[in-house]
C-alpha cells in the first residue's frame, strides 16, 4: 500500500471518531512489514488523561490482532489541520516499536498530498533504554 492509499484509510476511519470534547477528529491507519494495515481513531473520554490518540489506537489493534512484524508507517488525518502531527506519546510509541526500522510517519500536506517523514525528523532524540 502507497503513502496515498495509507492516508486515505486514515482519512476514512477519521469520520468514526468519538472527539466529544475537543471536536478534532483524527483517524490512522499503520503498515507492517507483513503487508497489513489496522486502522484507529481517536477516543476522548471526560477524563482526558484517559483520551486514546488514532495513532495508539491502530497499533494497539495491530498487536491486538497478533502482528508480529515490524511497524514501516503510520498515516495520520485530520480534517481539522493539515500537517496533523502526532503527539510525544504517539512519537514514543512508534520508536517503541521501530525494531531498528526508521518508521515513515505520512501526513497530508497544504495541497492535500501525502509527504512521508521519517521518526528521526520529527523525534530526534527519544528516549531509549540502554541496556
Amino acid at each position: 500500500m502507497n503513502n496515498t492509499e495509507l492516508l486515505m484509510q486514515a482519512k476514512k476511519v477519521s469520520e468514526n471518531a468519538y472527539a466529544k470534547y475537543s471536536k478534532f477528529k483524527v483517524g490512522a491507519c499503520v503498515l507492517y512489514e507483513s503487508g497489513n494495515t489496522y486502522i484507529g481513531c481517536n477516543v476522548e473520554n471526560g477524563s482526558y488523561g484517559l483520551c486514546l490518540c488514532a495513532e495508539r489506537n491502530a497499533i494497539s489493534t495491530a498487536i491486538a490482532s497478533g502482528e508480529k512484524s515490524n511497524l514501516l508507517s503510520v498515516a495520520i488525518y485530520s480534517p481539522n489541520t493539515k500537517l496533523c502531527w502526532p503527539c510525544g506519546a504517539c512519537r514514543q510509541w512508534f520508536s517503541e516499536f521501530e525494531n531498528g526500522q526508521n518508521i515513515k510517519v505520512v501526513l497530508e500536506n497544504k495541497n492535500g498530498e501525502a509527504v512521508e517523514f521519517s521518526i528521526d525528523e520529527i523525534m530526534p532524540h527519544r528516549f531509549e533504554l540502554i541496556p
